[in-house]
Parts: C-alpha cells; structure tokens; sequence
C-alpha cells in the first residue's frame, strides 16, 4: 500500500508543471501512464468497471463544473484560468493507491483560490479525525463543520472509501455529517479519504458518457484526496511524497 500510493504521490506531484493553457487532457494522461509503466505499476483506473461500464484512461481529468471523473480526450485544452481535478489510481503488487489534486491553469481568480484552499483545508481537517478508535462519522463531521459554514457545499452523491485490494472497500467516508456512528476506526484500516465542495450546489448529474460528473448548476468544484492508514500514532499519509 505504501509504494502504490507513493506512486500515486509521484504522478500528483510530478504533474503538477504540466499543467499550463494550450495542454491537452490527453497529452497529461498519456504522460501519466508511462510514468506509472515506468514505476513497475499500473494504471489503476483504466480498464476499471461500474456495471456495464468500462473506464478508458489512467487519469480522471476534471475541469471547472466537472466534479470527478472527467475523460482526458485530444480535444479538451486547458484554458488559462481553468481549475482542474487530476485523480489517479495505482496498482502495485495487488494493492491500489488513489489520490487527488486540484490545479490552477495558470493565474486564477482569487475566490477560485479560496475555493480550492478551502477544500485542501477540510481534507486536512478530516484525516486528523482517522484515529483508532474513531469513528468514519467523525472524519465526515469534521469536513462537514469546516466547509459549510464558510458557504460551500458539499458534494453527497460521492464518497470516500475503504481501499486496499480493491479500489473500492468498505466502509463509505461521508464528506458531510448524516447524524449516524458510523464504522469504528482500527490500527491498519487504510481509507481514501477525498471531500468535494462547490460554490453552488450539491446537486450533480452525469454526463451522456456515462462517467463525467458535474455540478447541476455548473457552478465550480474542487476535490482533493489522500489515502492515509491508521497506526497506533495516528493517521499516515500516504499518498505524500
């Protein structure tokens, strides 16, 4: 778990001065793949099913009104000015790494930064809560209390998630508070931890390509994720360099 999440790290960090106006979706992910190959690992998301649904590249590039999983395509160039989500998955040895960041294109407007800060911020805030003997309510409430009072809402068709074989494990991780325990905490549980706010709805709907998810208001989303492990010491990044 820990060096497919490095992987992970290393992609999320690397990728970063790739992003500039005039770069295409495509050209980040055909980049990405390679650097992943290159690692001794694989893309964790291409090839990935949902029911009938096949996931076609190594990244989910999302722009702007664009929550997650947005497909990098030759056609989508990034503008300056542009916020996008970058999210990989990898598979190493039989385990998967996921994490996320959201970038600037460029110069951005400052309530776009303050956005972005804001939902960097509420992941920090929630990763303190993954402590043994926790519960995934406190990591949920936490996100909850920090980025709704501050205007934002919180995406709730989309979660967190437990992570380890398998991309998706129990149990979910709110980003908002449902008034429920949830799960207890343990030493080893390895959870991917990821809120996603706006500066409008919570509401989104999916794209004709079955994966795209969007604002329903196409108002602005950020998103951020680390996966952490819980030790006797509290929670491990690690999805960080």
């Amino acid at each position: 778990m820990r060096e497919a999440n490095r992987i992970a790290a290393v992609i999320l960090t690397e990728i970063g001065d790739r992003i500039k106006p005039g770069v295409s979706t495509y050209e980040l992910d055909t980049w990405a793949e390679e650097r992943i190959l290159g690692l001794n690992a694989k893309p964790g998301f291409k090839g990935y099913r949902s029911g009938n649904r096949v996931y076609p590249a190594t990244l989910c590039t999302s722009i702007n009104h664009e929550v997650v999983h947005g497909i990098p395509t030759k056609e989508r160039i990034l503008k300056e000015g542009d916020i996008i989500g970058i999210d990989v998955g990898v598979i190493y040895d039989g385990f998967f790494g996921d994490g996320a960041y959201t970038y600037a294109v460029g110069q951005v407007a400052p309530e776009v930064e303050v956005l972005m800060k804001t939902c960097r911020d509420a992941l920090d805030i929630g990763i303190e809560q993954a402590k043994n003997g926790n519960r995934v309510s406190d990591i949920s409430r936490a996100i909850d209390r920090y980025v709704r009072p501050k205007g934002y809402e919180i995406v709730r068709d989309l979660t967190g998630h437990g992570i380890g074989r398998n991309l998706h494990e129990d149990p979910q991780v709110l980003n908002y508070y449902d008034g429920k325990k949830g799960q207890k905490l343990k030493v080893n549980m390895t959870l991917a931890i990821e809120p996603m706010i706006t500066n409008g709805t919570y509401k989104v709907r999916t794209l004709d390509d079955n994966w795209t998810v969007i604002t329903d208001d196409c108002s602005l989303s950020a998103h951020y994720e680390h996966t952490i492990a819980i030790t006797g010491n509290g929670p491990e990044i690690l999805t960080r360099l």
